[in-house]
């Protein structure tokens, strides 16, 4: 299995650019000896001879993990990362490492030490960020399963760009350790999680076996749910972006496949999700000027995040007068994102509380809703398909689909369920003057055929709940024909 992905890797890499640190050697030397213990008739363990990817800025020692900035393209990881040495030992063989945006910032994955990385199924789009690179390298068939980690989206969004699977677990289950010196290269309080990636929710469940299996918590087995008791919630709505006809649709199939599974399931809104948005980005960037500025160094920012850097700069009561004048000059999306930046690192203790009072606020809301109380909850992971290259720096999140459940902490899930249709290729309303808006309507066109995934989310520490419904969704899909079990063809 090793010797096939790394033949298949050399078949697709160059095109996608996304494996950048190969490790092919060694691995074909570990399959060897996995070879020889299957042929010794001894038990083995549950991921044996299984060759997985990693996140480039996930520790793997003696491998650079440069988080995509030039400064450390020399250093070599100490020692390994505790949730990569859980798959290891329970038999699985790394293979490469996969690419990242610069400071692991945007939603795209380019930077100065390993280009940029395309997405398989359509070479002028993006495959997402910050785990991109490996949602495009298990899309493209290079790997099976890996690990990315996620603060804002990061595995769910290029999951749903590349037309794969993934599991952001609850947050400090699978804390993400990347560092950058001695502190975490994450903004603010928001925390990042390790999560597993792949083409198959049972390979997701197999890989959360693994890594949650000194949990105090425990791992309860998706396969044991009934979903047929379940209370679902869904949602397309969004404060940034009017969802793509496509994204609707993902979530309309979505809630038929759970309730032809018996699952009770009811259109709901969930509260102040403006409110949550704006309070996650004050989290997130709170001091951002000194953070971006520990993090690059004497290193110039890409054009993809040369516009944050320079509002990270700018005064809070600049920002203020900033904030109006773009909404005169027609920019409400851009003035919605600006409001919230500016804020210095004295302020990050009020935004925590807020957020508990928000945690507290939106399962109160869950529990009392007509039709409640929810178990699950189904929604867009982004309003579009996967976006071209560049237009991160516009979109910036893609809206708040996925920031409210890092904001909220609750485990979340992505699987592929349609791909857009000729008659879907177009953004639903007409952007004015409004240039985010404008570049969400370029998103559209040529977007025929591009997968489009949905977001399943559960209550902490209920992963199961999310993998058995996903698997329920997943699989209803590919029966109706609705996704591809086929590879992309590197259009």
């Amino acid at each position: 299995m090793v010797q096939a992905h790394v033949s298949r890797i050399a078949c697709v890499n160059q095109r996608i650019n996304a494996l950048v640190v190969p490790l092919f050697e060694q691995a074909l030397r570990e399959a060897e000896a996995a070879d020889a213990r299957r042929e010794q008739s001894a038990p083995l363990p549950p991921l044996h001879g299984l060759p997985i990817t990693l996140k480039e800025c996930l520790d793997w020692q003696d491998t650079p993990s440069t988080c995509g900035l030039a400064a450390r393209r020399a250093d070599r990881a100490a020692a390994s990362d505790p949730h990569v040495l859980k798959l290891v030992r329970a038999g699985a063989i790394v293979i490469g490492k996969t690419n990242v945006p610069q400071a692991l910032i945007f939603n795209e994955s380019v930077n100065t030490v390993y280009g940029r990385t395309r997405n398989p199924w359509r070479l002028n789009r993006t495959p997402g960020g910050s785990s991109g690179g490996e949602a495009a390298l298990i899309a493209a068939g290079g790997s099976p399963l890996g690990l990315g980690t996620d603060i804002g989206g990061s595995l769910r969004l290029p999951a749903s760009f590349c037309g794969i699977v993934s599991l952001k677990p609850t947050t400090a289950r699978l804390p993400d350790r990347t560092r950058y010196g001695a502190q975490p290269l994450a903004f603010g309080p928001v925390a990042s999680v390790v999560g597993p990636m792949a083409r198959e929710v049972d390979d997701l469940t197999l890989a959360l076996r693994v890594l949650l299996a000194d949990s105090p918590v425990g791992f309860t087995e998706p396969d044991l749910v009934d979903l047929r008791a379940l209370r679902v919630a869904y949602y397309t709505e969004d404060p940034l972006f009017e969802p793509a006809p496509a994204v609707v649709r993902a979530v309309n199939e979505s809630v038929s496949a759970l309730r032809a599974h018996g699952a009770h399931v009811v259109p709901w809104t969930p509260p102040d999700v403006d409110e949550a948005l704006g309070l996650y980005v004050r989290m997130l960037t709170a001091d951002a000027a000194a953070l971006i500025r520990q993090a690059l160094g004497d290193e110039q920012p890409l054009p993809e995040i040369a516009l944050l850097a320079w509002l990270a700069r700018r005064s809070r009561r600049a920002l203020r007068i900033l904030t109006p004048l773009l909404r005169l000059l027609g920019q409400g999306t851009f003035a919605t994102q600006v409001q919230h930046l500016g804020f210095s690192a004295s302020d990050r203790a009020c935004f925590v509380e807020e957020a508990r009072a928000y945690a507290l606020r939106f399962a109160q809301a869950l529990d009392e809703a007509q039709g409640g109380p929810f178990d699950l909850i189904v929604c867009p992971v982004c309003f579009s398909p996967a976006w071209l290259h560049g237009d991160s720096r516009f979109l910036v999140t893609g809206g708040a689909y996925c920031v409210l459940y890092n904001l909220l902490g609750y485990p979340a899930g992505v699987a592929p369920v349609v791909t857009v249709e000729p008659s879907e290729a177009h953004y639903p309303s007409f952007p004015g003057l409004d240039v985010a808006r404008w570049v969400a309507w370029r998103v559209q066109r040529g977007s025929i055929g591009l997968p489009v995934g949905v977001q399943v989310i559960a209550r902490p520490n209920q992963e199961h709940l999310v993998l058995a419904a996903l698997k329920a969704i997943h699989v209803d899909a590919r029966r109706r024909g609705l996704f591809p079990a086929t590879l992309p063809t590197l259009l």
